[in-house]
């Protein structure tokens, strides 16, 4: 990551990573979305789903942002048609307390390392222009000590305010962004289809999900990814290394 990145997560609590996927990867996925049997989560889609686990312009970024231990906790796709559905502004450090549901949703600085619980690499393989609706999110609320005062309305987008953002993204962008971030889905209003896939990484001591990966369903994976697919565990658990940095 360069400093500028770092200084954009630790300031707002997401990072849009241009181009991360090329035309051709874009193009393969969402033939096999149109044309392809599509059983379970999206890691198990077929090949260039599977890349998608470890994809070497992300893995610094999860090394960085979660250390060498971090794991794949979940994965799912979000494919949307215009319309009134939404999910409302949720996450944030302080909702359920000590061994809640959110109890994974935090976000550290010390010594000039971060690091994340819960967080998401959503890959987007088709645009959402400004206005467009989809991922959504309070830059800087992964810090905030008043984020049980946030209006109902204001979470529900019944009233809108300046402070709730809707990035513009591109196919082949990825968002970054720490679950200790309050973000939610507004609608859709775009005449295309919405398209993300939401890869959740936990670090390798912790999980939110309470179904792990079964490896056997993978075929052949490589080794990294087979320590990424791992179970959460602490001792002796193997280092996930970025070997192109």
């Amino acid at each position: 990551m360069t400093g500028e990145e770092k200084f954009q997560v630790d300031l707002e609590g997401y990072l849009i990573i241009k181009n991360v996927l090329s035309d051709d990867e874009i193009a393969e996925m969402n033939d096999i979305i149109d044309n392809g049997e599509r059983q379970g989560p999206p890691s198990l889609w077929g090949e260039p789903f599977k890349r998608l686990i470890d994809h070497p312009k992300i893995l610094p970024y999860l090394l960085e942002l979660l250390g060498p231990h971090v794991r794949l906790d979940h994965d799912y796709a979000i494919f949307m048609e215009a319309g009134p559905h939404i999910n409302g502004l949720h996450g944030g450090e302080d909702g359920g307390g000590p061994g809640g549901p959110e109890a994974d949703h935090w976000y550290k600085y010390r010594d000039g390392i971060m690091r994340n619980g819960l967080s998401v690499m959503t890959y987007n393989l088709a645009d959402a222009p400004a206005g467009a609706g989809g991922f959504s999110c309070i830059p800087g609320s992964h810090k905030s000590n008043f984020l049980r005062d946030i209006p109902l309305e204001v979470r529900r987008f019944e009233r809108p305010v300046h402070y709730v953002v809707q990035p513009a993204l591109e196919a082949g962008d990825v968002v970054f962004f720490t679950e200790a971030l309050v973000h939610g889905t507004m609608p859709w209003t775009a005449d295309h289809q919405r398209r993300s896939l939401l890869y959740k990484y936990s670090p390798g001591h912790s999980s939110w999900s309470n179904i792990y990966y079964d490896i056997s369903k993978y075929g052949e994976l490589t080794e990294q990814q087979k320590r990424m697919l791992l179970p959460p565990s602490i001792g002796s658990r193997p280092r996930v290394v970025d070997k192109e940095g």
